[in-house]
C-alpha cells in the first residue's frame, strides 16, 4: 500500500505543469496535518512550491530552468473557483484592470458570496468580504468594473483622459446589460454610464 505522501505526489507529477493546488484537494488522502507535513516534504523536495498557507504551484518550468509564476489574477481566479465563490474586484483592483492606474496595488479587495478571508499571495494581501446577493447581481464584468473604479476615483474626480478609457471599455459590452447595471450603480455613476449610452447611440 503507497504511503500518503507517495500518493499526493503521484497525483501531482501525473497532472499538468502549471497548476495551482490547494491542501483541500488532499482531503481523501489523510487528516489535514498529514497532508500538511506531506506538501511540506513536496516543497522542500522542489516537487511543488508554496505559494501561501495551502496554496501550492506545481511548477512548470523554461528551457533553462526558470519558473513560470501564475499572476496574482490567476491565483484570485483559482482560489474563487476552489470556494464556488462569485466575486466582483474593487477599488484598485478595477482601475488596474481598465488602465485607469498604473499602481502595482499591495492589497485587493473582492466582493464575494463565499467565505470572507484575506489570503496573502507573496507581498500582496487578498480580501475577500462577504456581501449580500444583490451587491453581486452585475450582468455585466466590464460594467462592475467601471461602477467599483468610479467609486475608487470619487465623485466630481473623474477626468477626461479617464472617461475616454471607461467609455472604451463599456464599448466592448453590449447596451442591454449596460442598461441593467446602471440601476444597480449610485446616481452620479449612473449618469456618466447614460450618458455614454446616449453618446452611442448618437454615433
Amino acid at each position: 500500500m503507497q504511503s500518503v505522501n507517495n500518493q499526493i505526489e503521484i497525483e501531482i507529477t501525473s497532472g499538468q505543469k502549471g497548476k495551482i493546488i490547494f491542501a483541500e484537494d488532499f482531503k481523501k488522502n489523510g487528516s489535514s496535518e498529514v497532508v500538511r507535513i506531506t506538501l511540506f516534504r513536496l516543497c522542500k523536495k522542489g516537487v511543488i512550491i508554496r505559494l501561501s498557507p495551502g496554496i501550492y504551484l506545481y511548477p512548470k518550468r523554461d528551457k533553462d530552468g526558470s519558473i513560470f509564476y501564475p499572476s496574482i489574477h490567476d491565483v484570485i481566479k483559482q482560489i474563487a473557483k476552489r470556494d464556488k465563490a462569485k466575486i466582483i474586484p474593487t477599488g484598485l483592483y478595477a482601475l488596474n484592470a481598465l488602465g485607469l492606474s498604473t499602481q502595482v496595488p499591495m492589497r485587493f479587495v473582492f466582493l464575494s458570496d463565499g467565505t470572507a478571508r484575506t489570503v496573502k499571495i507573496g507581498k500582496v494581501r487578498v480580501t475577500f468580504k462577504k456581501t449580500a446577493p444583490k451587491n453581486l447581481s452585475y450582468k455585466s464584468k466590464i460594467c462592475s468594473l467601471v461602477i467599483f473604479a468610479l467609486k475608487e476615483i470619487g465623485k466630481g474626480n473623474v477626468n477626461a483622459d479617464e472617461l475616454a478609457k471607461i467609455y472604451e471599455a463599456l464599448s466592448h459590452e453590449t447596451a442591454e446589460k449596460i442598461m441593467h447595471d446602471t440601476l444597480l450603480a449610485p446616481q452620479w455613476i449612473s449618469d456618466i454610464l447614460m450618458n455614454y449610452l446616449k453618446h452611442r447611440n448618437n454615433e
